[in-house]
């Protein structure tokens, strides 16, 4: 995005679709169905977990800035209830996910080799130490750069006496089998992102699991709808009782009767009659009508024949003085003939008599 591009979008962020007093720019207003309403609340997971490697695509309904502008600026005066469709989104979105690492697991459980109770109970407890310590070491990164340096460090700490404990659980682990199985990949499936984690992943992948953008997208969805899931029952009825409230003051509206006084009465009543005396003439029996009606045609049809006869007669006239105006110009022409055919003789005639 050129930085032309992203002035703008920072612009309408900040103002909305009107912000150059262009009312109807983009065609679309932000309650219309076919905008994102998980958008509108920053939470759309086409959004969160685009550039990664479960990365779903364009959003079939739409994303704009401006328009989330315009809905928080609405929401300041009108209570629209998005957060009830965001849920239902999220909700639907979360359970595919779930779906998908039940079935991992479930291929994990098919294709790797079983172990006893016991040592998968300590192969557990590696993975949750080595997730402890790939978390916090992410987190402290992420407080370094921010320039929180004393908090980091103390993460730090708490990050070698995770890997001491981390040791020892693979120490127990590795006693506990044969040294041809423990060589072999133990997978586990991650909880929150559905990824394949390995027991013996070292701290810098762990790391870059849960500090990378797929991880903490699934972690910034999962937390939006436990927050959402908190209030849905009460907004439901919330929504169902404005929705009502809604529909009764409609009827009311449409069904109120509007009393007036004697004088507003008459009033209209005047101009009733006033209306109907221009308005209406006096109704005519059917054969009347079709008489006059006939009667109607019969001249339109006479003027017809009349204006045609005449445009014939016009014709001839025209036609009748093109052809004297010839006439009188070729006389002319003769006469003209005539005379000089007359001097010219005369003319002959004197010199022959010199």
């Amino acid at each position: 995005m050129s930085a032309h591009e992203q002035m703008r979008a920072m612009l309408d962020q900040l103002m909305g679709t009107a912000r150059n007093g262009e009312t109807d720019r983009h065609g679309v207003k932000f309650y219309d169905d076919a905008v994102c309403k998980s958008f509108l609340l920053q939470c759309c997971p086409h959004e969160i977990l685009s550039s990664t490697r479960m990365d779903l695509g364009e959003c079939p309904k739409i994303h704009d800035l401006a328009l989330r502008a315009d809905y928080e600026l609405a929401t300041k005066s009108k209570d629209y209830f998005y957060d009830i469709d965001a849920t239902e989104h999220l909700e639907a979105f979360i359970a595919d996910c779930d779906r998908r690492t039940t079935a991992a697991k479930q291929r994990l459980a098919e294709t790797q080799e079983e172990l006893s109770a016991e040592v998968t109970e300590k192969a557990n407890s590696v993975h949750e130490l080595a997730e402890q310590i790939g978390q916090k070491l992410a987190r402290a990164e992420a407080l370094g750069e921010e320039g929180m340096v004393e908090e980091s460090v103390k993460l730090m700490w708490e990050i070698d006496e995770l890997r001491k404990k981390k040791a020892v659980a693979e120490q127990e682990y590795r006693n506990s089998m044969p040294a041809s199985s423990y060589q072999q990949q133990k997978l586990r499936v991650c909880e929150v992102c559905s990824a394949y984690l390995g027991i013996h992943d070292n701290d810098r992948r762990l790391a870059d699991h849960f500090g990378g953008k797929l991880h903490l997208g699934f972690i910034t969805i999962r937390e939006k709808l436990a927050e959402l899931k908190k209030n849905v029952d009460k907004r439901r009825e919330e929504r169902g009782a404005s929705e009502r409230d809604r529909s009764a003051s409609e009827r009311d509206r449409s069904g109120r009767r509007h009393y007036v006084g004697g004088r507003e009465l008459d009033r209209r009543a005047r101009r009733h009659r006033e209306t109907r005396g221009k308005d209406e003439r006096p109704k005519e029996p059917e054969r009347e009508r079709g008489k006059d009606e006939r009667a109607n045609r019969e001249r339109e049809r006479d003027r017809d024949r009349e204006r045609e006869r005449e445009k014939r007669r016009s014709r001839s006239r025209s036609r009748s003085k093109r052809e004297g105006s010839r006439e009188r110009s070729r006389g002319r022409d003769r006469e003209r003939e005539s005379r000089r055919s007359r001097s010219y003789r005369s003319t002959s005639h004197d010199r022959r008599r010199d």
